[in-house]
């Protein structure tokens, strides 16, 4: 064989070991219960980004068995911290579906909860601060609705106490979104529909701190609207549940307006 075909030979033969040896896994060969240590290392770390490709990793190779189970429930919580909203909600979605008597499918639905309860955040916050009542009323919604089903299914859930508070604060921001959209209504000289808006509040957020308004609302558009019984009905309840001096600011608020 020619001297100059063997250094080509040597050359070729290097290249081959080279690429054999920069395609290997570094997962290759790792058991479910090390890769989801892996997993949970990187997790911890706040690395979720390679949490979630420890994770999906796991369940293609080990579909079946209880640490496959957790990594389906996990990688939701993942995507969640890794600011991947839908991702977490599919995640959570799924693991409900797979596993709905699951014991830990309470956090499931908490973590739906949360989610939509973070949708709230946009970019814009970080410039400025707004009011939660201004944010897409859907979404504050679905949280709630998120939150009142693990109360409901799950009453003695770790989660539930923490639930029962978010819904609260939901409840609140529903109700002064209504507020806002009625006040909006009676500014623009729209009193059926400013009434219209503050009786849903005092239907259907009773308890919230926006009722007293609401009433303040409908006694005002009544009045413009020359629906004098209704106006005193409203202002009747008004004084019941705020006193004589709700009565009175509003007199005062109504002249200075």
């Amino acid at each position: 064989m020619p001297r100059r075909i063997l250094p080509l030979l040597m050359l070729a033969g290097l290249l081959l070991t080279g690429c054999a040896t920069t395609s290997t896994d570094p997962t290759e060969g790792l058991s479910a219960a090390e890769l989801y240590a892996k997993a949970k290392e990187r997790l911890d770390a706040g690395n979720y980004s390679k949490a979630i490709d420890y994770y999906e990793t796991l369940e293609s190779r080990y579909p079946f068995g209880d640490y496959a189970t957790q990594a389906q429930l996990d990688v939701a919580y993942a995507y969640y911290r890794d600011n991947e909203p839908e991702s977490a909600l599919a995640a959570a979605d799924r693991f409900i579906k797979l596993h709905p008597r699951h014991p830990a499918v309470d956090y499931a639905y908490y973590l739906k909860g949360l989610v939509n309860f973070g949708l709230k955040k946009s970019i814009m916050d970080k410039f400025y601060t707004r009011d939660l009542a201004d944010y897409d009323k859907s979404i504050m919604q679905q949280s709630y609705d998120d939150f009142a089903i693990l109360v409901k299914r799950f009453p003695d859930s770790p989660y539930a106490e923490d639930a029962i508070k978010r819904m609260v604060f939901l409840r609140n921001q529903l109700a002064r979104a209504e507020i806002k959209v009625a006040e909006f209504y009676l500014e623009r000289h729209a009193p059926v529909a400013a009434a219209n808006r503050a009786r849903t509040v005092v239907e259907s957020y009773q308890g919230s701190d926006s009722v007293r308004r609401a009433l303040e609302i409908m006694v005002l558009a009544y009045r413009r609207l020359q629906l004098d019984d209704l106006a005193r009905d409203a202002e009747r309840v008004l004084r019941l549940n705020y006193g004589d001096q709700a009565i009175g600011e509003l007199a005062t608020a109504a002249g200075d307006s």
